[in-house]
């Protein structure tokens, strides 16, 4: 075989020859046509990455667009946005909350929900429990979603905000012996309903208020009192009661325990009281386990202007849902704590060491706005983010959000796709409404925000939960994210 050294020089013909194939290759492939597959390559691999969409997408609706898609089952009730055009709470443009105060709310919640995992629950000096700076529960916040439910006998019918962070129900009753806030519904009065009846304080019942409020139950006159304060001093008091609640025509439930408050304020605007769907023995899901195991499923819809659903069992769950494992923390053992193990920005996955959200923990949680992230896994995500973003001008931060884009002279914009890696591998691709915060069209924020330190609790918020049908296992330790549960 010849060398390098030792090689026949190529004949004139043979050197034409091939120069003539070169030419030939270089028109080919520098023509339109050869661009064309090239850009088209680009293109395809820009499709698989990112979302290009109107701008206008991102504008929630002025009238209520009820979802389409998702399969609801026997047992749901219906979810919508409390600012929305479904919601019957919803406000005037003149005194609904800004984008800067609903942020502000939601880092008043987490914060609380960071403090109460991190020291566990304070107790309360109940001679000062209406104006001490609430020491137990986490913030209300800003809450964005609410369901509807039935209470009494004869039934009626209540808007409440639903939570996976707290564990007591409770709703605002006649008469307002302290105090009421503005709720849209008439106040629930017990003395019209033939199944109310009050628990006692030396029932076993009544002992259940400590893990479920934080909070010693109090006793008048041999009646069992509960006292539940949130962190940003929004409370509610009064009896410990029993009552027939009733979810869906064939899903009633008499005798559930619930909390009938007389003495009430907070950052509630409108609704009736809360839905509490936290672990322990007093919410929702734990005294519903009988029929419904433990296993409940919610979808939140992607704009203020769609609906989503709270389903209770296994039915009415789109696709194959994928899950990961939840674990509880006896700091916060209520919250529903999940593993963040890897994230992807446009095809890229973040070098981010796992250890980075091992640290402190994440839960998952349908109150909090905007997802938390350690100082070193928000960093990367920031960084790839804006790399990705750049033919876009950068503006001013809203509150806690701080990448965010004057977009008011684009008709269109192009997002990287933001995948989060759970626990098992479970890959869950988000949504563009989970990836982007909408203020105004000259401020489209990142929605995502950073620890103060690596130390801090993460938190999984409702806006990277948009359009998944989330599924809580909570018996089989499991939880899951299925494409498609509504728009």
């Amino acid at each position: 075989m010849a060398t390098a050294s030792t090689a026949t020089p190529l004949s004139s013909n043979s050197h034409r020859r091939l120069l003539l194939l070169s030419l030939l290759f270089i028109l080919c492939f520098s023509s339109d046509k050869g661009y064309a597959l090239r850009a088209g390559g680009e293109e395809e691999a820009l499709q698989t990455h990112h979302h290009t969409v109107p701008l206008s997408s991102l504008l929630p609706a002025s009238t209520c667009t009820p979802s389409t898609q998702g399969k609801k089952g026997k047992a749901s009730v219906k979810v919508v946005h409390w600012h929305g055009p479904c919601s019957t709470l919803k406000q005037k443009e003149a005194t609904a909350p800004t984008p800067a105060q609903i942020l502000s709310h939601d880092q008043s919640r987490v914060k609380s929900i960071q403090s109460q995992v991190n020291s566990g629950r304070s107790k309360i000096d109940y001679s000062q429990a209406a104006t001490l700076p609430a020491k137990s529960g986490s913030s209300i916040g800003s809450p964005n979603y609410i369901v509807t439910v039935g209470l009494g006998t004869p039934k009626k019918d209540f808007s409440l905000v639903f939570d996976t962070g707290s564990d007591l129900t409770w709703i605002q009753c006649q008469p307002c012996a302290g105090s009421c806030y503005k709720q849209k519904d008439p106040i629930f009065d017990p003395s019209l309903s033939k199944s109310y009846k009050n628990v006692t304080c030396d029932s076993s019942q009544c002992s259940l208020l400590t893990s479920a409020t934080g909070n010693e139950p109090i006793c008048s006159i041999s009646t069992c009192i509960y006292d539940i304060h949130y962190g940003d001093r929004s409370f509610s008091m009064g009896y410990f009661a029993s009552e027939t609640l009733t979810l869906t025509p064939t899903d009633v439930f008499p005798g559930f325990l619930f909390g009938c408050g007389e003495n009430n304020r907070g950052l509630f605007n409108g609704a009736a009281g809360l839905l509490g769907l936290g672990r322990d023995k007093l919410s929702l899901i734990s005294q519903t386990e009988s029929k419904y195991g433990k296993y409940f499923s919610y979808c939140l819809p992607s704009t203020s202007s769609g609906t989503g659903h709270l389903t209770f069992g296994k039915g009415g769950i789109s696709g194959n849902p994928k899950f990961t494992t939840l674990s509880i923390n006896p700091q916060g053992p209520s919250f529903y704590f999940i593993t963040i193990i890897a994230i992807k920005v446009g095809g890229k996955i973040l070098p981010i060491s796992q250890s980075v959200f091992t640290t402190a923990g994440t839960i998952i949680d349908s109150g909090t706005v905007i997802t938390r992230l350690p100082p070193g896994a928000y960093t990367p995500l920031k960084t790839a983010f804006r790399q990705q973003m750049t033919k876009y001008p950068l503006t001013d931060p809203v509150s806690i959000l701080d990448t965010c884009y004057d977009l008011s002279n684009y008709t269109t914009v192009t997002v990287p796709i933001i995948n989060f890696y759970f626990a098992g591998n479970t890959e869950v691709p988000l949504d563009l409404s989970g990836i982007l915060y909408f203020a105004s069209p000259s401020q489209v924020c990142l929605a995502f925000a950073g620890n103060g330190d690596a130390s801090d609790l993460g938190i999984f918020g409702n806006v990277q939960q948009r359009t998944l049908d989330v599924v809580y296992d909570v018996a089989g330790g499991k939880l899951g994210f299925g494409p498609g549960g509504c728009s």
